[in-house]
């Protein structure tokens, strides 16, 4: 099997395991899967190293949609593999490190911020 193939096998895992009460408010939303960020993103993010970048949330927050949102593209969640795969040292952290990620950017399509996330120690 190779790798992407694998990695992809986890991610959907990792999503299927998600509590109910969040898979229900996902509608609208893909999970995407590219080997690292574009250094476009990594600038505007102002992160300066591209492998920093686990993941990323594109789209609009539900609490910031209005009654006149529709008709849109699908919110994003992306993950970096490759990423992913060097700040880990086994399968079993890979895994761990999508489920994180995963929430993460959820969190994030549900309005809440990273510092929000780092005031509740979920970061």
């Amino acid at each position: 099997m190779d790798r992407m193939r694998e990695f992809e096998e986890l991610a959907k895992k990792a999503f299927d395991q998600l509590p109910e009460v969040f898979k229900k408010k996902l509608e609208n939303i893909d999970l995407t899967i590219e080997e690292e960020p574009d250094m476009e993103i990594v600038k505007a993010l102002g992160l300066g190293v591209r492998g920093r970048l686990l993941g990323l949330y594109q789209g609009v927050p539900l609490k910031e949609r209005t009654h006149y949102y529709g008709m849109v593209m699908p919110d994003k969640i992306t993950l970096y593999k490759r990423n992913i795969e060097r700040s880990c040292k086994s399968k079993d952290e890979v895994f761990a490190q999508i489920q994180h990620v995963i929430e993460h950017e959820i969190a994030h399509h549900f309005g809440i911020s990273d510092q929000r996330l780092k005031d509740i120690g979920a970061y």
